[in-house]
């Protein structure tokens, strides 16, 4: 049902176990191609969060559509369903979109040159098809490396929807604060809402909190005597002693 190389990967154990155990529901739910229609339902129903279905589209474990449809993007690679048992989803508009890459992952298919669009017809099978496209991405490569990279989006994160990440920030807090990531941006989220604060880039907020929060741990284990660590905190000034 699972394949050990999507699950016991680092990619999926350094999630959060909240982030896991939705995979897991959402894949025992799937029809027959991969599809899960209802996964805000079932990530309620399981005491999961928002922000572990989004950490899952970070991380490419799911590939979300405009409908609110998932699909489990190792599908295939988890499991290999008999033709006399398989039923095809319903989501075909879906589908449709995507295609198998060599691993027989799921992926956004690729859009084909219209000059080209022919050739691709007429290609007896998918890997052919690939490598046509591939040529037609070499060939104009220069261009595409030329063209402007579109601006991240951001999406809302913490408890009141307020603290604005972009799927890649989203990561690198995962990375640095692995155990208690969410739990930060719940923290800032709360801050906003009850001061109505603005910041610049809450990436760097939620970091400069983290660094003042170790800055003040080191300093209250700095001396096993209270009466000295007065002393260092509240030094007298002007000459004053004693």
């Amino acid at each position: 049902m699972f394949a050990k190389t999507i699950v016991d990967s680092d990619a999926f154990l350094e999630m959060p176990t909240t982030s896991q155990l939705l995979y897991f529901h959402l894949a025992m739910r799937a029809d027959d191609d991969g599809f899960v229609n209802k996964p805000k339902s079932l990530m309620r129903m399981v005491g999961c969060k928002d922000d572990d279905l989004k950490l899952l589209f970070v991380k490419k474990f799911l590939i979300p559509f405009e409908s609110g449809v998932v699909v489990i993007k190792h599908w295939k690679i988890h499991n290999y369903i008999r033709k006399d048992t398989y039923t095809e989803t319903k989501y075909k508009e879906e589908k449709a979109t995507l295609e198998l890459d060599e691993n027989s992952a799921y992926r956004i298919a690729d859009t084909t040159p219209l000059q080209l669009r022919d050739e691709s017809v007429t290609s007896p099978s998918t890997q052919d098809r690939l490598g046509k496209e591939r040529l037609v991405q070499d060939s104009i490569g220069k261009d595409i490396d030329e063209a402007e990279p579109p601006k991240p989006t951001r999406h809302k994160y913490g408890s009141y929807k307020n603290v604005l990440l972009t799927d890649e920030e989203v990561v690198k807090l995962q990375e640095e604060f692995p155990h208690d990531y969410a739990d930060r941006i719940d923290r800032l989220s709360e801050y906003i809402a009850s001061t109505g604060k603005k910041y610049k880039s809450h990436l760097a907020t939620i970091r400069s909190w983290a660094r003042k929060d170790a800055e003040k741990k080191t300093a209250s284990t700095k001396s096993s005597n209270p009466f000295l660590d007065m002393l260092v905190e509240n030094p007298y000034e002007g000459g004053e002693s004693l």
